[in-house]
């Protein structure tokens, strides 16, 4: 049976773990590492995953009640923001007397909503694991790099970058890749192996379907989308370049003027790389155009997540629009 909790906030078995951000692969890691850490200590541990909506006032008193045999728990809440406020009132009373034997795990978005619960778990000394979105080129090469690491094998700088701009920003996407080039290839892993791994992908990527739209070439834009989908790449991650295509070229647009490269890349949040690449590509916009193309990508979005009977339509309606709204007659 269980041992002697740490009282630690590094113990993954503490009394309470939040994990905050809304990166669902990483949520869902923290998670696996408390139910992994539990089960490691009793096989038997029991494991209860609610919405925040099953949580009702008084479940979680039922499920950390004490058991006749005093088996380990791990009861875990996801979208702990939304929960109700007679619901809170119950989780901040458990978290100031948690019960042995039980972590309870809340999975958190992060923010204002929320906060009074978030506050009240922080001040108890829970354990926090950071699940923030990834969203500067930095981290992102950074993950990377880890998911090698933690895969136990050797990659290149030059090799984690080039997985980035053939698979994309999809954190999912990139550990996947990342677990299917470690358990094919041997020795150091480079970026001729990614190259020969991704051949066709890295040129029919995300952002080379977001590139071609957002300078209003919808031909090669659409063949790049079409052979893109054709060779795996998640429509998703289509729609995700494509917003952050037009975003750039509307940040750019209303950036003050007159500031220097280094500002200015701080001040928008790209590299330098990306603003003279941006700069070029916004020639011909307006702020209706950039308008537009956003409602149409919105749109394509909602498609490909279960909103629509024909993503790949969706898709082809978004890029055509977005390149239109690059040359607006």
């Amino acid at each position: 049976m269980a041992g002697t909790r740490k009282k630690t906030t590094d113990d993954l078995l503490a009394p309470v773990t939040l994990a905050v951000g809304q990166e669902e692969l990483l949520l869902d890691r923290a998670l696996r590492e408390v139910v992994a850490a539990a089960r490691a200590v009793d096989a038997d541990t029991d494991v209860r995953e609610l919405a925040a909506a099953e949580l009702q006032p008084g479940t979680l008193a039922e499920l950390t009640s004490p058991s006749l045999f005093a088996e380990r728990k791990v009861v875990a809440v996801r979208n702990a923001h939304d929960l109700s406020a007679d619901t809170v009132k119950d989780v901040k009373a458990y978290i100031g007397a948690p019960a042995e034997e039980i972590t309870l795990v809340l999975l958190h978005a992060g923010g204002p909503k929320g906060k009074g619960l978030l506050d009240a778990a922080r001040k108890a000394g829970a354990r926090e694991v950071a699940c923030a979105k990834l969203t500067k080129p930095a981290d992102r090469l950074a993950f990377v790099r880890g998911e090698f690491r933690r895969l136990g094998r050797s990659a290149t700088p030059e090799a984690s970058q080039a997985l980035i701009d053939s698979v994309g920003s999809d954190l999912r996407e990139l550990a996947s890749a990342c677990v299917q080039l470690t358990a094919d290839v041997e020795g150091v892993i480079d970026d001729a192996v990614v190259a020969r791994y991704y051949t066709g992908r890295a040129e029919a990527s995300s952002f080379a379907v977001a590139d071609r739209a957002v300078e209003g070439r919808a031909a090669e834009a659409l063949e790049t989308l079409r052979w893109a989908l054709h060779t795996g790449v998640a429509p998703v991650l289509i729609t995700s370049a494509l917003a952050q295509g037009v975003r750039s070229i509307g940040k750019l647009a209303s950036a003050p003027r007159g500031m220097r490269p280094g500002d200015l890349a701080r001040e928008l949040g790209m590299p330098p790389w990306k603003i003279d690449r941006v700069r070029q590509q916004m020639r011909g916009w307006s702020a209706d155009g950039v308008s537009t193309a956003l409602r149409a990508v919105a749109a394509a979005d909602e498609a490909v997540k279960g909103g629509g009977e024909n993503p790949e339509y969706a898709l082809e309606q978004a890029v055509i629009t977005v390149a239109r709204s690059a040359r607006p007659r």
